[in-house]
Parts: structure tokens; sequence; C-alpha cells
């Protein structure tokens, strides 16, 4: 993978690392009134963790125990995101936001997609160009939708009682 252009390179990629572990680590918190609550606070802490440390050190995703803890979370992921998938398909009678299982497939997808993404980043932890604006993409896009559904009442509208009074 080519080196990307410009100093900036190294320190946006350790920014987006950054806002992602805050990210998850955010929807980690947010898990607390969820009935399922200590299923999804595991999901999410624990890529927060992982990114965080991408954060601090780029190269530790070389590490044996970061890729293999990375790459066991993210066959889990992909495996409930199938799930949840087959069962949206089958069930799905609006907006795919409106249903809770629609939410949980895109943390679900957002983790996998960065987790993957730090993990091809093992030989060169900036990356090329195109991988880091993939970062930025896949970093822009949570807070984005979080900004959205926020303002957006009809989407909240129809959520259970657990999500509406979550932020």
């Amino acid at each position: 993978m080519a080196q990307a252009a410009g100093s900036w390179a190294p320190a946006l990629w350790r920014a987006c690392n950054w806002l992602m572990g805050a990210f998850f680590a955010l929807a980690a918190f947010v898990q607390i009134n969820d009935p399922d609550a200590e299923l999804w606070v595991m999901v999410y802490t624990l890529p927060a963790v992982l990114t965080l440390l991408v954060g601090f050190n780029p190269l530790v995703t070389g590490h044996f125990i970061w890729r293999s803890v990375s790459g066991i979370h993210i066959f889990f992921c992909v495996v409930w995101a199938s799930r949840l998938m087959s069962y949206l398909l089958l069930h799905t009678q609006q907006n795919i936001l409106h249903e809770e299982e629609g939410r949980e497939l895109s943390g679900l997808v957002i983790i996998t997609a960065w987790m993957s993404l730090c993990l091809s980043s093992s030989k060169n932890p900036v990356g090329g160009r195109i991988q880091l604006a993939l970062a930025i993409v896949i970093t822009l896009f949570p807070f984005i939708s979080w900004v959205y559904i926020y303002i957006n009442k009809e989407i909240r509208s129809s959520w259970p009682t657990h999500c509406k009074t979550v932020m």
C-alpha cells in the first residue's frame, strides 16, 4: 500500500482512530438502559479499546494479540450482522432505522468496517490515500447519522422508550 501524501496523514489516521474510539465508547455508554445492555456494552467496548490503542500507537495493529482479538470480534460481528440482515429482510415494515434490529445492524456494520480497515493497516499504519479517505468517511458517518437522527423526530417517534431516553 502506498504511503499517503503529506506529513498530515499520520496525524489524520490517529485522529480518525481517536474519534472512532470515542464513538464506540459513547455507543457502549448509551446502552445502559437497553434490555440487553450487557451484550451491547461488550460489543462496543472492545472496538473502543482496540481503536484507542491504534490511536496511541498505529503499529499495534501488527501485534498478534491485537490482530487475534480484532479478527475474532469481526467474525462474530459478521455472523451476527448476517442474522440481523436475514431477520430484517423478512420482517422490516418501515425504514431500517425505525427498527431496533436495523440500528443494531448499522452498529455491527460500522464496527466491522472500522476494525477491518484497522486490520488492513498493519503493514502500513497510515495507509494510502484511498484508505485514508475511507477512514474519514467511516469516521464521519456515525456522527452525521446521530445528528440526523437526533434532528429527525419522525424516526425517533417509533422507537421504544429505552431508545428515546438515551440522548
